[in-house]
């Protein structure tokens, strides 16, 4: 593993692409009118980092002068916010208290929910965790109080550009899924997929899924990531973000879209791998045309699971047609 990843980072930086993924600075997006999106991975807000937190302290602190230069801040939420609920019969199961809230809504604007941690404690503190993003004033996709909430696209506007976000677990279990009265996750199915996109695409200028999928410590994305990746941009995404393999993985463009197939984690502890701690931050400018540039920067996290940012930010852009590794 450790092997594989050195080669393939290797790569990345005999390509120039290490040193060119870094954010540009806010006077570029303003500039050019662009909307500066920021994704970032996989973010549990319990043990560890909420240790820190009920401290006083801030996992995103090192991050948030870099964050806050963007109009739009994305995270996949990978825990539930609750006081209730009973853990669920799996290995690892993450809840937090709803006190991180306002720590999250200052360095957050967007979470995902759909994963397969969201659901960790049951569907009434799966509810719960939801009413209390609502009060909090913070937004989230991937998940509802039904099906239908699920599966409806975030739209939200910046800068004259209507941004529409869905989100999608395919890491088992299932149960989280929401259904016609139940509370839960958006699956992914691709025929259900298609049809959200092609939906959604009717209501904003620009549509990028949010997936949880592939497989975990690998650093390259499965066939499954390939080819859904590919029907959600056929269908009409201008990108694909990913997350949950706890590692980074390649990217890719296709129809001159780009595919980041997985950031890895941003806050999380609990790995002694430097791969898994190591994720990648996404700045991502878009126009009413699409994606018009994006970049990655690398986060690495310490055994607190708070991500330090590597790399200087500077005014380079790597346009979504450019050559990337297979």
């Amino acid at each position: 593993m450790m092997a594989r990843r050195s080669l393939w980072m290797s790569g990345l930086v005999a390509a120039g692409l290490m040193t060119m993924a870094l954010p540009l600075r806010a006077a570029d997006a303003a500039a050019t009118d662009a909307v500066r999106l920021v994704w970032m991975g996989d973010v549990m807000l319990a043990d560890g980092p909420g240790r820190v937190i009920a401290r006083g302290g801030d996992p995103f602190k090192p991050f948030a002068p870099l964050l806050d230069q963007a109009d739009l801040r994305i995270a996949n939420l990978e825990c539930t916010i609750a006081t209730g609920g009973k853990a669920l019969d799996k290995p690892w199961t993450f809840r937090t208290s709803p006190r991180v809230l306002p720590l999250l809504r200052r360095h957050v604007d967007v979470v995902s929910v759909a994963n397969n941690h969201t659901g960790d404690f049951g569907k009434a503190a799966f509810a719960e965790m939801l009413g209390r993003l609502r009060e909090a004033g913070l937004p989230y996709l991937g998940g509802g109080r039904d099906w239908r909430e699920a599966h409806r696209p975030l739209v939200i506007e910046r800068k004259g550009v209507k941004i529409a976000l869905l989100a999608y677990d395919e890491f088992f279990p299932r149960v989280f899924e929401a259904g016609d009265k139940l509370p839960g996750v958006a699956w992914s199915e691709d025929e259900q997929v298609r049809h959200d996109i092609q939906q959604a695409r009717t209501q904003a200028d620009v549509v990028i899924p949010f997936m949880h999928w592939g497989q975990e410590h690998e650093p390259r994305a499965n066939e499954r990531q390939r080819e859904l990746a590919r029907l959600m941009i056929d269908a009409g995404a201008d990108a694909v973000v990913g997350a949950h393999p706890h590692v980074v993985q390649d990217t890719e463009t296709y129809r001159g879209k780009p595919i980041i197939y997985s950031l890895g984690n941003f806050v999380f502890d609990g790995f002694s791998s430097p791969d898994n701690n190591t994720g990648w931050v996404l700045w991502m400018d878009v126009t009413r045309e699409g994606v018009r540039a994006w970049r990655v920067q690398e986060a690495h996290m310490d055994r607190h699971g708070t991500p330090h940012p590597a790399g200087d930010p500077g005014p380079l852009a790597i346009k979504p047609d450019s050559p990337r590794l297979p």
